[in-house]
């Protein structure tokens, strides 16, 4: 079968509070995440390395593409995710207001996810997996419900696997009102009825206390466990909080402590909220790939730890190396997420999108464009005018191929950089005073509100000029400034690509600039790119990779600068980079744009023209590596 896990049911946009340890009522600020149980468990499963799906609805509207985006980025297949033209993307607000508050309000009138119905489920689509799972509120309305059961039959019938998250939330049940949903139990004897009806489809079942009180009728929890018991063979998995959870195959006995159990991990509570998503992940991931309960519930509670140490539902679930590692080296901090070496690699083990090539027109230039309009006569404005051109050369080499980029400033090339945005262009943007040293930034010192305004496909480019050989007080100076952005650029969820130039300050060895790259990991800077000066040896080459690849075996990898080389010196020193894996592409501006600039600031060339060179030359060079990188047997 192609798929491993099929889930159904919720999918939202979760608004979560930036702030934290106030009412809601006080959030000033909201970070956008995907969210439903159904959804995270999907992104979570996927992130854990399962072949993933969802069925749900979303709107037709600018929530609904960002649930699709994001989910497909995760890796999940979202052929099951049906745009509603007539109603919109459920949201959720949340915000943690302390170790045991977690305000949330449901705005879920006439969503989309709650009109999907038994048409919405195809039978060849759920013949595809090993295993539907669905989560109770699906359960709370007819039409919902009979997709459900559709599903659930049509996955009995075809051998596979079945389970059930009760996710218990009376809100959405109608039992409470719309500023009560942070509450999780209130007895129904209706509710009851209802999920009492279908506990025979599953062949796993998962809850907390209180949801196995729901499910059972009644608040003695091994009383309720019994009562599941009587109208179910499936595993029982009791989620117990702190105490870790307890899996049920056969009868219930005298204590809770009488399931089996896998080891537990006591952190430090941040946010409870979707930990129970992030518990079912790892609960299936075992359970799928043939785990003992006790390493199924080791991964299950992992994963919940991970959940409730971290701001997010599905951000903070974990990666399967980023699980991997945490198991082999063991828990430094009860406070997970102010573990460095554990947060790197969740940052660089979940990043989305995929750029194993990088063919970049670098047009972030802004004081050699400025001198070029003074030799021309003509104002800085002209600029922008001609930063769009660039643009469009890019575009009409790229057309719709992955692997094309773009490097462009805010203020001179703005309206460039707007345009760019959601079309499939990797886009860095610059942030240093052009050729400062010491770095200074032209977005200032306060770095993190600055930040805070860009999109996140935007990656933050910076380029220094440092030298190994540099005085203490200069290496002190642009090693602080550089941590900073770093932190800050992690901090609002940006990717980060470092550019240093050694050749400008003093001479260089094969050597050189790995001794760059070691010094800047050693204080704490993991870029998601390096941009690297063409260097003329294997050898260089080879100690730089090495030096990245020893500190960050998830690096993104390596773009070549240009320095305003000739096209021959080009082909030289692509040849000789391409050799290197890690070295993904490269970053050219003033090679591709120089003499064009100068003729059009002049006015003795249109725009056409403009942009027809710039194409004809980006394209050569797009040409040159990719013939470079495919005669090592590389992916261009």
């Amino acid at each position: 079968m192609a798929l491993d896990v099929i889930t159904i049911g919720r999918s939202s946009v979760d608004l979560y509070g930036a702030q934290i340890g106030g009412r809601l009522e006080d959030m000033a600020s909201f970070n956008k995440y995907i969210g439903g149980s159904p959804t995270n468990m999907a992104a979570g499963t996927a992130r854990l390395g399962l072949k993933s799906a969802l069925i749900t609805r979303v709107g037709d509207e600018h929530m609904g593409r960002f649930i699709r985006e994001q989910l497909a980025a995760e890796g999940v297949d979202v052929r099951g995710v049906i745009t509603d033209p007539q109603r919109l993307t459920a949201l959720v607000i949340l915000g943690i207001r302390n170790q045991e508050q977690f305000p949330l309000i449901f705005y879920r009138e006439n969503c989309a996810d709650m009109a999907l119905c038994e048409d919405d489920i195809d039978p060849a689509f759920i013949a595809e997996s090993r295993c539907v799972t669905v989560t109770g509120t699906h359960l709370s309305h007819p039409r919902t419900r009979a997709a459900v059961l559709k599903a659930l039959n049509l996955a009995r019938g075809n051998g596979a696997q079945t389970a059930l998250d009760i996710d218990y939330r009376p809100n959405l049940w109608g039992l409470a009102g719309h500023g009560d949903g942070e509450n999780r139990f209130i007895a129904s004897d209706a509710v009851t009825k209802e999920l009492q009806s279908t506990l025979h489809l599953f062949d796993m079942i998962v809850g907390t206390e209180e949801e196995f009180h729901i499910a059972g009728g009644t608040t003695d929890t091994l009383a309720a466990l019994r009562a599941v018991r009587a109208l179910t063979k499936a595993v029982l998995v009791c989620k117990r909080g702190p105490m870790g959870a307890s899996a049920f195959t056969g009868a219930i006995g005298q204590n809770l402590d009488d399931g089996i159990s896998g080891p537990g991990f006591p952190v430090e509570v941040f946010n409870v909220l979707g930990a129970g998503d992030g518990f079912m992940s790892g609960l299936l991931k075992g359970w799928l790939t043939g785990q003992d309960w006790q390493t199924s519930l080791k991964y299950a509670n992992a994963c919940g730890a991970f959940a409730v140490s971290r701001h997010g539902c599905a951000p903070a679930y974990p990666s399967w190396e980023e699980l991997q590692f945490f198991f082999k080296r063991g828990m430094i901090t009860p406070a997970l997420r102010h573990d460095g070496d554990l947060e790197q690699i969740h940052w660089s083990t979940n990043r989305t999108g995929d750029w194993p090539d990088m063919r970049v027109f670098a047009f972030d230039h802004r004081m050699q464009l400025e001198d070029m309009a003074d030799e021309a006569g003509v104002s800085h404005d002209r600029i922008g005018a001609f930063k769009k051109l660039c643009l469009q050369a890019t575009r009409k080499v790229a057309g719709d191929k992955p692997g094309y980029g773009i490097l462009c400033d805010e203020r001179l090339g703005r309206d460039a950089l707007y345009d760019a945005a959601g079309s499939g262009l990797w886009i860095g943007r610059p942030v240093e005073y052009p050729g400062s040293r010491p770095l200074n930034l032209e977005i200032g010192p306060d770095l993190g509100s600055k930040l805070s305004e860009w999109p996140l496909e935007h990656v933050v480019k910076v380029l220094c000029f440092y030298h190994p050989d540099d005085s203490d007080e200069m290496k002190s100076r642009q090693e602080e400034t550089i941590l900073r952005l770093a932190d800050a650029a992690r901090a609002n969820r940006l990717e980060f690509l470092l550019e240093v130039i050694p050749s400008k300050v003093a001479p260089c060895d094969d050597h050189t600039a790995a001794a760059i790259i070691a010094r800047f990991y050693q204080i704490g800077v993991y870029p998601d790119w390096w941009k690297l000066e063409p260097m003329k040896s294997d050898a260089a080459w080879h100690h730089a990779c090495d030096m990245i690849t020893r500190h960050d075996p998830h690096c993104r990898g390596i773009v070549v600068l240009g320095l305003d080389s000739t096209e021959d010196l080009l082909i030289d020193s692509f040849a000789t980079a391409a050799r290197h894996p890690l070295v993904r592409g490269f970053a050219v501006g003033r090679t591709i744009f120089g003499a064009t600039a100068r003729a059009w600031l002049a006015g003795k060339i249109d725009d056409a023209t403009a942009i027809n060179d710039m194409a004809e030359k980006y394209q050569k060079l797009c040409i040159v590596w990719d013939t470079a990188r495919q005669k090592i047997g590389g992916t261009a």
